[in-house]
């Protein structure tokens, strides 16, 4: 049965983290992975998830199945910090899902269910597992024009030039903050844009928000989302809480529709249930009591609001420190774009031949495309960086 399947290359991403685990070097760099970590180099768990996890671990009454909508509770908190005072807050629901990669799973099958001829767009380039989830689903994937290779910025008047050519039939994907992989995101002006075309043609905006609070902060973060949400009829949302509570290996998601009503939105919850008893059947539990106790308490609210905006501010400040860095020492303003760049990624564009010199002299592992994990890098790691680009540049 299993004689026919031929040997395959496997995730880059995960093979780059093994062949760092691997090197025996101890100045390597590893900033392929996308996580958060401290200055010395860890990914601590949040004060404000140790203070939930030990309140769930001696009130938690039960391990018994949650139902396929999950913690019906956590739905309702994570639908209210994401729409709450938006026109689409009452006619919302939401299916708490295993991460983002679940939540982008269980609205492709939604998408496949209702509309299976539909067009899934997706920016050029795009979160790598964007293609893969909509294409397994059975949907056609298309891009359309995000980033300007020359300047690292968003190029909206290509962007807004093909997005005027989507119709129904079309669903619209976009990053609602902290573009991965580029860091470029598009300013509130072009989230108008969208809003205008969606309504003027047709097509279905679908929000994948995985970055909250990890760019200019948690309700920033959200604006161009609330746009659509207060303009559009419906709406699609995926979202994590990997990132910003961050808990990555909990597995912590949720995934959003916005219809004309409340009870519109239901069915269409209760058809993604259906659809999801086919695959994972419900989600995980742990993740989402963690973050329904921070949610539910003012104290652990703030708490980790606080932690939340310190590792905003040591991205922001790591980013500004390359910028200067580099001006420094090479007199130029050539990777600017480092500071106008949003949340833990920063897209290079550094080819193979540079990204492997990168890795075999000076032990700094990048993804393929040069996509660079700022939250990966310590502070003092920020000159030897500067210094090998240049070197491999040269």
């Amino acid at each position: 049965m299993f004689e026919t399947i031929p040997a395959k290359k496997g995730d880059s991403i995960v093979a780059l983290m093994t062949e760092f685990a691997n090197d025996p070097r101890t100045e390597k760099m590893d900033l392929g992975i996308g996580i958060y970590r401290n200055n010395l180099g860890e990914t601590p768990i949040m004060k404000a998830v140790m203070e939930a996890q030990k309140i769930l671990l001696e009130t938690e009454p039960t391990k018994a199945y949650q139902g396929l909508v999950g913690d019906v509770e956590y739905t309702e908190l994570m639908q209210h910090f994401l729409l709450g005072g938006t026109k689409a807050a009452d006619r919302a629901a939401t299916l708490h899902t295993p991460g983002a990669s679940g939540a982008l799973r269980a609205v492709a099958d939604l998408i496949a269910a209702t509309q299976p001829d539909a067009t899934v767009w997706i920016s050029n380039p795009s979160y790598v597992n964007h293609q893969p989830i909509m294409e397994r689903a059975g949907l056609k994937v298309r891009s359309y024009p995000y980033l300007n290779p020359e300047t690292k910025l968003v190029d909206e008047t290509a962007m807004l030039a093909k997005i005027a050519e989507l119709g129904k039939g079309d669903v619209l994907l976009l990053h609602g903050c902290c573009h991965n992989p580029s860091g470029a995101d598009i300013t509130l002006d072009a989230w108008q844009s969208i809003a205008d075309l969606a309504n003027k043609n047709g097509f279905l905006p679908f929000v994948d928000i995985a970055y909250q609070g990890l760019g200019d902060g948690l309700d920033e973060d959200a604006q161009g989302l609330h746009l659509l949400a207060n303009q559009v009829p419906e709406l699609l949302i995926s979202t994590s809480c990997s990132k910003n509570f961050g808990l990555y290996r909990e597995r912590t998601g949720a995934a959003m529709v916005v219809t004309s009503s409340r009870q519109q939105a239901l069915n269409t919850r209760a058809l993604m249930c259906e659809l999801a008893r086919g695959s994972y059947s419900m989600p995980p539990a742990h993740g989402a009591g963690v973050v329904k106790l921070i949610l539910q308490d003012d104290a652990l609210t703030t708490l980790w609001k606080q932690e939340l905006k310190e590792m905003t501010a040591r991205v922001t400040g790591l980013r500004s420190a390359l910028v200067e860095e580099f001006q420094q020492k090479t007199q130029s303003n050539q990777f600017d774009y480092f500071a106008k760049h949003k949340g833990m990624f920063t897209l290079t564009g550094f080819d193979d031949e540079m990204l492997e010199k990168l890795k075999a002299d000076f032990g700094i592992y990048i993804v393929k495309g040069g996509r660079i994990n700022v939250a990966g890098l310590k502070e003092h790691e920020v000159p030897k960086l500067v210094d090998a680009v240049i070197r491999c540049q040269s």
